[in-house]
């Protein structure tokens, strides 16, 4: 009996996989919690305490995160702080992130360290409200499951535009009776 020999593969090779493109992030902690944001997304990270004669109050209680504004390369930032916006204890922030494309400001606690991940998963359906807006998802770093922050959701439109009348009327104030005005 003759031997037959296998059949020439007549489908096409599937095409290589491409493989994922690492997103680089900088891990941070407020009180206790980790969190993740992309390094992209980040223009500076400064101390507190570089930013302290140059912070701004600003008069508002309705967005009681934000408080001050402060001055950088000729935009106004509004300092929000982290804690306040994730519901988590007051903590003593040392470190600010100053966000690149948006005019936002945010007090942290401390960096752990940058990292790199390979993908951002969808937040599972136990996140409502608003931690859908602050998410993008969530990634996996070593043995930890870290929220990835999304940054245009620390503010809103109309939060921006209430903080931006606050500012206009600290920055409209006349000078203390007593001190020289320039």
């Amino acid at each position: 009996m003759p031997v037959r020999e296998p059949a020439a593969r007549t489908t096409p090779k599937s095409a290589p996989r491409r493989a994922r493109q690492p997103e680089t992030v900088v891990l941070f902690y407020v009180a206790n919690q980790m969190f993740a944001i992309a390094a992209d997304a980040v223009q500076e990270i400064r101390s507190t305490d570089s930013l302290a004669g140059s912070a701004i109050e600003i008069d508002q209680i309705e967005i009681g995160k934000v408080r001050h504004t402060v001055e950088r390369g000729h935009r106004t930032y509004f300092v929000l702080n982290a804690g306040m916006h994730f519901g988590l204890p007051v903590t003593r922030p040392t470190l600010v992130l100053i966000l690149r494309k948006l005019r936002v400001a945010v007090l942290i606690d401390r960096i752990e360290r940058m990292a790199e991940i390979y993908g951002v998963h969808p937040l599972p359906l136990a996140f409502a409200g608003d931690e859908r807006r602050w998410y993008r998802g969530l990634a996996q770093i070593d043995d930890l499951v870290i929220p990835v922050i999304r940054p245009d959701g620390f503010l809103s439109e109309e939060e921006f535009r209430t903080l931006d009348l606050a500012a206009q009327g600290a920055t409209a104030k006349p000078p203390l009776e007593g001190t020289a005005s320039t």
